[in-house]
C-alpha cells in the first residue's frame, strides 16, 4: 500500500512539474543541441557509449543544458547516479555519498556518478573532501558551473576532470525544444507566437520552455497566440524580421563607425528590445573595436572585451549598461582601419604568392647543430640596444621593403607613425644607417 501511494505521489509530482523538468531526456540520444559534445563521434558521446567517462566539469551559461546533460549521461550508463546541489549540500552530505558509493563498488561492483550542481559554490574544504574519492575512482564526478572553472574550481579537482564547454543553444535547437513542448502539452500555436518565443530565448532552453509553459496555461491549453506569449514574456512583440536583423545591426555598426554615440545607443536599444541575442551584439562590438577603431585608440578593444565578459557574468537586463558604455566609447573613439587593412592585404599577398624563406638569422637556433647550419647567426637582440631597437631585416628577401601597416593620423596612431618615422633616421648601435 505504501508503495502504491508513493507511486501515485510521484506521478502527481511529475504531472505538476515545470515543462522544462518534464522534457528532460532519459538518454544522451534525446539531448537537444550541444552537437559538438553529443553528436555522432563527438567526445562526450564516445565516452558515455563506451561507459568510460571519467570525472567531468560542464561549464556554460544558464539554460544550456548542464543538468539535462548530466541526467542524460546517467540514463545512458549502468552506474548509479546521485545528485547534490552545492547550494544546500555540506561536507557531511559529500561524505555520506562517498560512503554509499564505496558500498556499491564493494558489494556489487557498481560505479557511482555524483552530479554536483553549481560546484563553484562549494568552498575549498568542500571541494577537497571530494578529491580522494575522485582520485581512487570511487566516484565519477560531474560538476556543473556557470562560472569559469579555472577561477572557481580547485586546481587538483580540475586537473582530474575533463572540461566540457556548453554553448548557448542555437535557433534550430530552440525550435526543436518548443516543438517538443507543444507536443507534451498537446496544444498548438500561431507562427508569430512561436517566432517571438524563439527570438527571445537568447540561447536559454530552460527560459524558452518556462515561457512556453506559461503561455500554454494562459491559453487554457487550447491554442497559443501572440498575446499569450507576450503576456508570458512580459513584453510586447516588436516586429523584427530576419531582414530587420541584418539592417539594424548594419545601422548599429555604421553609426559607431560614423562616430555618432546617440545613433549607436538607439540601434542598440532597438536590438535589445527586439530580443536580439546580446552575445551577438557583444561579438560585433569586439570585431568593430579592431576593425574600425584599431590602434587609433588601443583601449577600444579592452572596453569591448570587458563588455562581452560582463555580459557573461551579469546577464540582461543589467548588462545593457555595459553594452551601452562600450557602444558609446567605440562611437566616440578616433577611428582607424589600418590594422584591419594590414592583415587583409598581407593575407591577400600571401595567397597571391608573396612567400619566401625565413632569413637565416631569424631561424630557430635552440637545438644542437643549428649553428652549423647558420641558423640564428647574425641575429641582433633588440633588448641589448640602449634604444630597444636595432636596424635588422625581418622579412623574406623577396618581400623586403613591403609595408603592410601604414599608421593613420588619427588618435594614438599619430604617435605610432612618429616612432616609425623616427627609426628611419636613427643610427643603429653598430653605425649602420636606418
Amino acid at each position: 500500500m505504501t508503495d502504491l501511494f508513493a507511486a501515485a505521489a510521484e506521478e502527481t509530482r511529475r504531472a505538476r512539474a515545470p515543462l522544462a523538468a518534464r522534457l528532460r531526456p532519459k538518454s544522451i540520444d534525446d539531448v537537444v543541441g550541444q552537437e559538438h559534445l553529443v553528436g555522432p563521434g563527438r567526445p562526450l558521446r564516445c565516452l558515455v557509449e563506451s561507459d568510460r567517462l571519467s570525472s567531468a566539469l560542464l561549464w556554460g551559461p544558464p539554460g544550456t543544458g548542464k543538468t539535462t546533460l548530466a541526467l542524460a549521461v546517467a540514463g545512458s550508463t549502468a552506474r548509479a547516479f546521485e545528485q547534490l546541489s552545492a547550494v544546500t549540500a555540506g561536507v557531511k552530505d559529500v561524505r555520506e555519498t562517498i560512503e554509499r558509493a564505496r558500498q556499491r563498488l564493494g558489494e556489487r561492483g557498481q560505479g557511482t556518478i555524483l552530479f554536483l550542481d553549481e560546484i563553484h559554490r562549494f568552498s575549498k574544504a568542500q571541494q577537497d573532501a571530494l578529491l580522494p574519492a575522485v582520485e581512487d575512482g570511487t566516484l565519477t564526478l560531474i560538476g556543473a558551473t556557470t562560472e569559469n572553472p579555472f577561477f572557481e574550481v580547485n586546481a587538483p579537482l580540475r586537473s582530474r576532470s575533463t572540461l566540457f564547454r556548453l554553448e548557448p543553444l542555437d535557433r534550430p535547437a530552440i525550435e526543436q525544444l518548443v516543438a517538443r513542448g507543444l507536443e507534451a502539452e498537446a496544444t498548438t500555436a500561431d507562427a508569430d507566437a512561436l517566432e517571438l518565443l524563439v527570438d527571445r530565448a537568447g540561447g536559454d532552453g530552460r527560459q524558452v520552455l518556462t515561457s512556453l509553459d506559461v503561455a500554454c496555461a494562459l491559453s487554457d491549453y487550447t491554442h497559443v497566440v501572440l498575446a499569450h506569449v507576450e503576456a508570458a514574456l512580459g513584453t510586447s512583440a516588436l516586429r523584427y524580421g530576419r531582414d530587420d536583423h541584418y539592417d539594424v545591426v548594419s545601422a548599429f555598426i555604421k553609426s559607431m563607425r560614423g562616430s555618432d554615440p546617440d545613433a549607436a545607443v538607439y540601434w542598440l536599444a532597438r536590438m535589445l528590445e527586439a530580443g536580439e541575442d546580446a552575445r551577438f551584439i557583444a561579438r560585433r562590438m569586439v570585431i568593430f573595436a579592431s576593425e574600425d577603431v584599431g590602434l587609433a585608440d588601443s583601449r577600444g578593444l579592452d572596453v569591448a572585451v570587458a563588455a562581452a565578459h560582463a555580459l557573461e557574468h551579469v546577464g540582461l537586463p543589467e548588462a545593457q549598461l555595459n553594452l551601452a558604455q562600450a557602444a558609446i566609447y567605440l562611437a566616440a573613439a578616433p577611428k582607424s582601419n589600418r590594422a584591419a587593412l594590414a592583415i587583409w592585404n598581407a593575407r591577400a599577398a600571401v595567397r597571391d604568392g608573396a612567400t619566401g624563406e625565413v632569413p637565416p638569422h631569424l631561424r630557430d637556433s635552440h637545438y644542437q647543430g643549428a649553428a652549423a647550419l647558420g641558423h640564428g647567426v647574425g641575429y641582433e637582440y633588440p633588448h641589448d640596444s640602449p634604444t630597444g631597437w636595432v636596424d635588422q631585416e625581418y622579412l623574406p628577401e623577396a618581400q623586403r621593403g613591403q609595408r603592410w601597416y601604414e599608421p593613420s593620423q588619427h588618435g594614438e596612431e599619430q604617435e605610432i607613425e612618429q616612432r616609425m618615422a623616427t627609426r628611419t633616421t636613427e643610427q643603429s648601435p653598430h653605425g649602420a644607417s636606418t
